[in-house]
Parts: structure tokens; C-alpha cells; sequence
């Protein structure tokens, strides 16, 4: 079933009084009815979010990485790594707001089990279809996604402290792991795989989907650890959103700044040192601690575990791109909470169509996908980017007005909540369980004010 929030201007007006008044409004620990026009807000800013994720992700894959002389180019140095873990990261608060933003009970967990879980079959498929794309142009992050999905199931059986402690468990323990397993396991192919892996040698796809590939499922559950923590305890106050801005600030500074003190006192001596046994020249490593890695470092020494270049997947590279999609999602959620009228609809010229975009990104990332490995991509990388960008947001602004779901997103919402109904067993509205503020996914749809004043 189709669910589509209508939001007027005069919503928003109200979302943001009830903003300033969400504690106060607070019975209980749930949110109060008349606080539903700022939940409605709150999906604003995590859709823009993703949108803004995705628009980074496009850049990544479509513009060049390195300049004339060789350096990382500036779209390069801000979006990647950071752009795909933005993803990671709000695919946590998508797991929160499919668990109604709290702990599930083990005698209520079969309904949103299947959910989950028919879900990440479905994204799992969508991605292996892409397993023709060249590696090389992109790399195919859905089937990675199903393996996170699979694996993050037991965390929302968990109160949220301890989902916060899993998930800094995993960022310090993971790399160390996936450093020991590395030189025990199959060189991964680092090919989008497709259903021959599948069929063929599933164990050795499971495993460079796990621990071996460009985006490890095991070091990635820490995003969305994070995210599933965001998504229960950080959506509802302005306070709360600030305190997540600051948090996710500090963390993507830091995280950097720490890895240069460690590499420039201790560890690139040491890197250099072992660089005969590392696989790499002295070259590949200056570009590998420039332009980042694919999913995983050299275990020469254990200083690589003190790079936070992307892709690492190293402690500090975790917590530096988790700062950063937490910053990003703070920054959305804000401007969806600005009260003044006029900033709020010039803002709002950013946000719905970011949001538009957000709220179908399974379909503008398998898309996105098709292009670059079509013949229709005969641009150049700027005019090519920018081509996709004008398209993508044209199409979902459009699509989001009228149809509402995104063609992807309503599969996989259908088959996944059917297996819900199925599961369950009881006789529940479809959908029981969800988030009022958050059934996913969904769309709105923005009335434009009597004098005629449309977004862009």
C-alpha cells in the first residue's frame, strides 16, 4: 500500500513551532499527536539527506578522481568514501523507522525479521542484476547493502545503549579482524558479482561481500549501528539535532587529524620499512594514502590501520566518514526546522527537490548504474554529471508529485511488507508496528500556497 504524506506550507509553519515544543509535548516518551506535522518535517531532512548523498555518490563515479598534476581533485577529497557511508548510515535510521524507532520485543520480532530480511533479498537481487556494470567505472554497493542488512537484523532486538556499544565495538575490532583474515583469504575479484558468483561459488561471494570486498559488510555494520542509534534517539529535538551536528563535526576533524599525527611521527617510517612485503611500490602507496584504498589495507604492519584515506575501512576512517553523514543528516534536519516564512521557502528550493530525490534513490542509483555502463554516456565528465543530476531530480520531483513511490522502492516495499503480514500472523493493519513518522519508504507531496508560488 501506497502511503503518501501531503504536506501544505502551513505544515511546515506548524513543524517548525512544534520543533521548539517537542519536549514539552513528549507523554511518555513517544511524541504527542500534535507533534505529527514535525515528524513530517523530520522525513524531509532525512530524505534531502539522501538525496544529497546520492548526487555526492554520482560525482564520485562520474568525475575525475585526479587533476593535471596528479592530486586528488576537490569533488574527490570531499565525496569519497564519505558519500557511501552517508548511505550506510542512513540505511541504520531506515532500519530505526521500519522498528517504529524502538527496541523490538522477542515475542513481536517475526514481523519485522521478515521485513528485513525479504528486504535485503530484494536489494540483494537489484544488485547482482548490475554484476554486467564495469567494476571499473562504479562499483555495486547493493549486494553488500543485503549482506549488512542480514547481518544487522540482531541489533534491533537490542536496547540502544547497547546498539551504540556494538557499534564501536565493530569499528575498533573489525579492521582489526579483517587485518588478520585478509592474507588467510581468496584475493577478492573486485568485480560487481552477479548470479554466476552466485550459483557458481557462493562461498567465496559471501566472503568477499563479508570481509574481502570494496565495501566489507563486517567493518560496515558500524554505520549502521550508528544509524539505527540516530534514527531512535536523535530525529526528535532541535537540541538532540545539534548535539548530533557537534558529535558528527568533532569525529569527521579529529579522526583525520589523528591519523596525520600518527603517520607523520610513527607509522609512514614503518610503511616504508615493510613496503617490500606490502605488494605495493613506493608510488602506489603514495597514491594508495592519497586516493584511498578498496575496502581494505596492505597488512605489511599494523600501521596501515592509522590511514583514514577512503575505502580503508581502518578505525579512523570509520569514524571520520561516520562524523561526516552525521553532520550531513544534522544539517538537513536543521534547515527542514527553520521557522522564519521567506528563509523557510528559499530553503525549501534545496530541499524538496533533494528530498525527491532522496525518497527514490534505489531507482536513481540503479539508473545511475545503467547509464554509466550505456552508450547514452558519451559525455564529457562535467557535462555528464551534470546531465545525470538535471535528469534524476527532474524525473523524481515529477514522479514524487504524482505517482508518489519510487518504481524500485514500491517493489521492494510490497513484497517486503507482505512477508511482515505473513510473518506476523495477527490480524494487523498493514504496516502495524511502523513509525507514524517514518513508514518506509514514503513520499509527500507539497501543496504550493493560494498565490500561485510553485518549488522549483
Amino acid at each position: 500500500m501506497t502511503q503518501t504524506v501531503n504536506l501544505t506550507w502551513d505544515d511546515l509553519d506548524r513543524a517548525a513551532e512544534a520543533n521548539r515544543l517537542a519536549t514539552a509535548r513528549r507523554t511518555n516518551g513517544r511524541p504527542s499527536a500534535s507533534d505529527l506535522p514535525a515528524g513530517r518535517a523530520r522525513l524531509l531532512g532525512v530524505d534531502a539527506a539522501r538525496g544529497a548523498a546520492l548526487l555526492a555518490m554520482i560525482a564520485v563515479h562520474s568525475l575525475p578522481e585526479s587533476d593535471a598534476a596528479g592530486q586528488p581533485t576537490w569533488w574527490f577529497t570531499a565525496f569519497a568514501g564519505r558519500a557511501a557511508a552517508a548511505f550506510a548510515v542512513l540505511a541504520g535510521v531506515g532500519i530505526a523507522f521500519l522498528t517504529a524507532r524502538q527496541r523490538v520485543r522477542l515475542t513481536a520480532g517475526s514481523g519485522p525479521v521478515a521485513a528485513l530480511t525479504v528486504r535485503a533479498l530484494a536489494i540483494g537481487a537489484i544488485g547482482l542484476a548490475l554484476g554486467y556494470a564495469d567494476a571499473s567505472v562504479a562499483s555495486v554497493i547493493l549486494p553488500f547493502y543485503a549482506v549488512m542488512f542480514l547481518l544487522a537484523i540482531p541489533l534491533v532486538f537490542l536496547p540502544t545503549w547497547l546498539v551504540a556499544v556494538t557499534g564501536v565495538v565493530v569499528a575498533a575490532a573489525a579492521p582489526v579482524l579483517q587485518h588478520l583474515l585478509l592474507p588467510r583469504l581468496p584475493e577478492p575479484t573486485y568485480d560487481n558479482p552477479g548470479f554466476g558468483q552466485l550459483f557458481g561459488d557462493p562461498v567465496a561471494l559471501l566472503t568477499e561481500l563479508t570481509v574481502t570486498g570494496e565495501f566489507p559488510a563486517m567493518t560496515w555494520l558500524a554505520y549502521l549501528c550508528a544509524g539505527l542509534v540516530v534514527g531512535r534517539v536523535a530525529l526528535t529535538g532541535t537540541r538532540a539535532v545539534l548535539w548530533m551536528l557537534g558529535t558528527g563535526v568533532a569525529l569527521a576533524v579529529a579522526a583525520p587529524v589523528a591519523s596525520s599525527v600518527l603517520l607523520d611521527r610513527y607509522g609512514l617510517q614503518q610503511i616504508s620499512v615493510t613496503q617490500p612485503t606490502s605488494g605495493l611500490d613506493a608510488t602506489q602507496i603514495a597514491e594508495f594514502l592519497a586516493f584511498g584504498g578498496d575496502g581494505s589495507t596492505p597488512t605489511s604492519t599494523w600501521w596501515w590501520l592509522a590511514v583514514d584515506a577512503p575505502h580503508t575501512g581502518t578505525p579512523l576512517d570509520l569514524l571520520a566518514t561516520t562524523g561526516s553523514a552525521l553532520a550531513l543528516l544534522a544539517v538537513m534536519l536543521l534547515a527542514s526546522r527553520v521557522t522564519r516564512s521567506l528563509p523557510r521557502r528559499a530553503i525549501s528550493l534545496l530541499l524538496l527537490p533533494l528530498a525527491a530525490a532522496g525518497g527514490m534513490v534505489l531507482t536513481l542509483y540503479t539508473a545511475h548504474i545503467m547509464f554509466m555502463n550505456s552508450d547514452l554516456d558519451s559525455f564529457a565528465p562535467v557535462p555528464g554529471y551534470l546531465a545525470q543530476v538535471v535528469a534524476f531530480v527532474s524525473f523524481a520531483f515529477a514522479w514524487w508529485a504524482t505517482a508518489g513511490r519510487g518504481p524500485l522502492e514500491g517493489l521492494v516495499t510490497v513484497i517486503s511488507g507482505g512477508a511482515r503480514r505473513l510473518a506476523a500472523r495477527d490480524g494487523r493493519r498493514p504496516g502495524a508496528g511502523m513509525s507514524r513518522y517514518a513508514p518506509e519508504p514514503r513520499t509527500y507531496r507539497v501543496e504550493p500556497p493560494a498565490t500561485g508560488w510553485r518549488p522549483g
